[in-house]
């Protein structure tokens, strides 16, 4: 829709390039309002995004850390009744010269085969890690995560599950030996090589769910810390919003009252620091 000034009102204003641009105010301001109310609008809809995305990571971690803590609890029943066993009844070790030297190992000894070499963690994220652990200030974990890249920390969250799985990988040849010497040949001595087995087994289990939950644990305060950043631009793209507002309606009080000159200079005043309070909003928060 086309704005128009009266006639009667144009011989008010000065016909100069600073003039025009008074009398174009409300519409100018109007515009900005219109262009802050909508970064205000996506910058809240980031925020609620990041919120979300941190509850889904929550419950992924919470989901780690009840097989961290079902696990160890787990390893902890295989030791205790190896304990009692090896306590109250005479037990033979377990041989079975035709095992695999793994099989035999882990019964035997509980040794597991090994994992390949973990790749060193990043710097940041175990940096990151300690100052959480040490329980720094919200400040300081900030800006240790700040430093953290969510590639970085998606790469090292891949590379734990592709590590537990392959330890899955690893260990299914002996839980599938100790299922067959079970229905096989089973014994009390066998009992015991089997307790002292999955007892090493849970606790590296455990171990290695430990790892990821750090990790997701890590994910979710990146993404608590994105929404309350995004959330923060949106309350000052608000207010930034009210000033050009605010200028909109001096200059219609103005163009009403026929005192342009005065509040049309506010007016400008108002709409500027609105724009300069958007683009250092913008480019700094």
């Amino acid at each position: 829709m086309k704005i128009t000034i009266p006639d009667a009102l144009k011989a008010d204003v000065p016909q100069t390039l600073w003039g025009k641009i008074l009398s174009a105010t409300p519409i100018i301001m109007t515009v900005v309002a219109t262009a802050l109310a909508g970064l205000a609008s996506t910058e809240m809809t980031r925020a609620q995004y990041a919120r979300s995305l941190a509850a889904q990571q929550q419950s992924k971690a919470g989901d780690q850390w009840s097989f961290f803590q079902a696990k160890r609890l787990r390893g902890a029943l295989q030791r205790n009744a190896l304990d009692i066993l090896q306590g109250t009844t005479d037990v033979r070790p377990f041989e079975n010269p035709a095992l695999d030297p793994q099989v035999s190992a882990a019964l035997t000894k509980g040794v597991l085969p090994a994992l390949a070499t973990a790749p060193a963690a990043d710097a940041n994220i175990q940096t990151t890690l300690d100052v959480i652990e040490e329980q720094k200030s919200d400040h300081e974990i900030a800006a240790a995560l700040k430093r953290l890249e969510d590639r970085t920390l998606d790469g090292a969250l891949r590379a734990a599950k592709e590590r537990s799985k392959a330890f899955d990988t690893i260990i299914a040849p002996i839980n599938h030996a100790v299922d067959q010497l079970e229905k096989s040949s089973p014994s009390r001595a066998l009992t015991v090589a089997r307790l002292r087995y999955t007892s090493a087994r849970y606790d590296a289990e455990a171990r290695l769910n430990q790892v990821i939950a750090n990790l997701y644990e890590l994910q979710v305060r990146k993404s608590n810390i994105e929404a309350e950043h995004h959330h923060n631009r949106s309350q000052r793209f608000f207010y930034g919003m009210l000033a050009a507002q605010a200028a909109v309606i001096i200059a219609t009080f103005a163009i009403a009252a026929r005192r342009r000159n005065l509040l049309w200079s506010l007016a400008a005043a108002a709409g500027m620091a609105a724009v300069s309070f958007a683009i250092y909003v913008y480019l700094f928060v």
